[in-house]
């Protein structure tokens, strides 16, 4: 997602406080683009893959000045439509139900899905949907672009994943960090213990062949890999 996905981050990211510094520094927010996003050929088919838990994991880590917390999405599914066994002409698409949230703190998960932060009442779910993927310059590297939609607000998000096509399965893991004010979530915290900005999104995703889809996976169009729902 690449959340996170491959987002958000996707994406996604995806949680409303931020990681601490140091974490952060580690971790890119954005990253530099490299190489030419490549467009299948005419005529090539695009095979889909599906993650979701177990097998997948979108988790973050947050802080305030304080404590540092951990946390995860129990809930969410994505498609990989890959074409040509190639992820620089393939896509991603995640969906993460926002409810679905725990993290180390009971109270603390309660807070996060109330209006302070995500307003999962309001806003359900987010989502990430790749535009391109790029090469990195070094192997099984990529920089995956797309629009992540979270609080109500959808933006631009480029975030570096290490991607292994293998024999009936797709393999990809990333960390990056997103600003939660960007996307309007800014619950200041306690005045003695104010909440981060920056949060730490980590993605562990292993899809497998969309069984139940087959017939639409051998038979769809290279470009429907970037419009499956």
């Amino acid at each position: 997602m690449l959340l996170g996905l491959l987002a958000s981050g996707a994406a996604v990211s995806l949680v409303a406080i931020g990681c601490d510094k140091g974490q952060s520094s580690e971790k890119p927010a954005a990253v530099a683009l490299e190489g030419t996003a490549q467009v299948p050929p005419p005529g090539a088919k695009a095979v889909f893959y599906k993650f979701a838990p177990p097998k997948s994991q979108v988790a973050f880590s947050a802080a305030k000045v304080s404590k540092k917390h951990d946390g995860s999405f129990g809930a969410f599914e994505g498609t990989i439509g890959l074409v040509n066994a190639d992820p620089l002409m393939s896509a991603v698409q995640v969906n993460i139900d926002l409810s679905s949230l725990t993290t180390d703190a009971e109270k603390l998960s309660g807070h996060l899905k109330s209006g302070d932060f995500f307003d999962v009442a309001k806003f359900p779910k987010a989502t990430f949907n790749s535009t391109n993927i790029r090469p990195s310059g070094t192997p099984s590297k990529y920089n995956v672009t797309g629009k992540l939609e979270l609080h109500g607000v959808t933006k631009p998000l480029t975030f570096p994943v290490t991607i292994k096509v293998l024999p009936g399965a797709v393999d990809a893991e990333g960390e990056f960090t997103i600003n939660r004010k960007d996307y309007g979530i800014v619950y200041p915290g306690m005045p003695d213990d104010l909440i981060r900005d920056d949060v730490s999104i980590k993605l562990v995703i292993h899809a497998e062949p969309a069984r139940a889809e087959a017939a639409k996976g051998e038979g769809a169009s290279a470009a429907d890999a970037r419009t499956t729902e």
